[in-house]
């Protein structure tokens, strides 16, 4: 027995010699290890097993030796959910603000009830503004009448009266017959009107008021003051006419349908916005053309109405109807002219 185990003895010392061989190039081996954030070439096509989703987007590693907390379904789904709700928050756009203004919504209806009857949805300033006075008109919404009133002059003072401002849309049946948007009170942006079908009938560009391929001239080099502006849609006259003097008061204003002047013509005194003479054209573009229109009311320099048609009203030539209060006529003093018809518009340049 002690002879065969004396044999072994070499093979056991030549195995020991073997596995010692074996390690000593991996134990005298040098490890480098750099501490730059970057990784180099080589080491970057290797996964960093350090990198979390929740790291820098420049892919740094992270020290953290926390472990990783691990989630339930539900706790993974509410976290998702809140990450989400704080997403749309963020890209969530304020409500009831257009063109940087606050607004307020209301609706009107109009006309019996059931199916032809008629809901108009609109939007009002909050706040009151300033408007501008070259606009053609502005839009109110009477909160006492609960009506929309298109008016002329600028109307500051009446707390019932509110400034359209935001988008416009007027439904009957279900089905939409009218959008568009008003801006301070002014026709803003694209205009459609549509029949009971859908089917498009009109679509017209408004710019604060006026159509977007109108005439407009101005006072001077400047271009800061407005002359006339002469409405224009697909090559017709169309819409609101303005013409304003050089003080920036208004001296004309009215309207255009199908090339013709319909409506009220209104002539200014030339200050305060005061209206002088008002003349009545057709009713209608379509009907005939009204070449000599029909003086219906008159306006003294005081704003007091001194001549009516309708009411059979007139006082003109009356000392205290002509003059302003106080004054009496100075020597040599003679009595305006009335104008018969509103100024005429030179034709459209090609």
């Amino acid at each position: 027995m002690r002879k065969s185990r004396l044999w072994l003895r070499p093979l056991r010392f030549l195995g020991v010699l073997l596995l010692a061989l074996t390690l000593l190039p991996w134990a005298c081996t040098r490890k480098t290890v750099s501490f730059k954030s970057t990784p180099d070439e080589p080491i970057a096509l290797v996964s960093d097993t350090l990198t979390r989703p929740g790291d820098t987007l420049n892919g740094k590693p992270s020290l953290s030796t926390a472990r990783k907390v691990v989630l339930t379904k539900e706790q993974e789904k509410a976290a998702k959910d809140a990450e989400k709700d704080t997403q749309r928050k963020a890209k969530k756009k304020p409500k009831n603000v257009f063109l940087g203004e606050k607004m307020k919504k209301a609706f009107v209806k109009t006309g019996p009830k059931g199916r032809n009857q008629k809901i108009t949805i609109f939007y009002f300033l909050k706040y009151p503004k300033v408007l501008s006075d070259y606009a053609p008109a502005h839009y109110y919404y009477d909160t006492k009448k609960h009506k929309i009133l298109k008016l002329a002059a600028v109307e500051e003072d009446a707390a019932n009266l509110k400034i359209l401002h935001g988008p416009y849309k007027v439904l009957q049946n279900n089905k939409v017959l009218e959008t568009g948007y008003y801006a301070l009170g002014t026709k803003h942006l694209r205009w459609e009107t549509f029949d009971k079908n859908g089917v498009l009938l009109t679509k017209t560009h408004y710019e604060m008021g006026f159509p977007r391929d109108a005439n407009v001239s101005y006072y001077g080099e400047d271009r800061s003051k407005v002359n006339e502006v002469v409405p224009y849609v697909n090559g017709k006259l169309e819409g609101d006419y303005a013409k304003f003097l050089v003080n920036g008061q208004p001296d004309w204003r009215g309207q255009f349908e199908n090339g013709k002047r319909v409506g009220i013509w209104t002539k200014y005194w030339g200050f305060r916005g005061r209206r002088h003479y008002e003349y009545q054209y057709a009713e209608s573009g379509y009907d005939p053309e009204v070449t000599e229109p029909e003086l219906i009311r008159e306006y003294n320099r005081n704003a007091t109405l001194i001549y009516d048609k309708e009411k059979n009203l007139d006082k003109r030539g009356q000392p205290e109807a002509e003059d302003r209060p106080g004054q009496t006529r100075r020597p040599g003093y003679t009595p305006r002219t009335v104008p018969k018809a509103a100024p005429k518009v030179a034709p459209r340049k090609k």
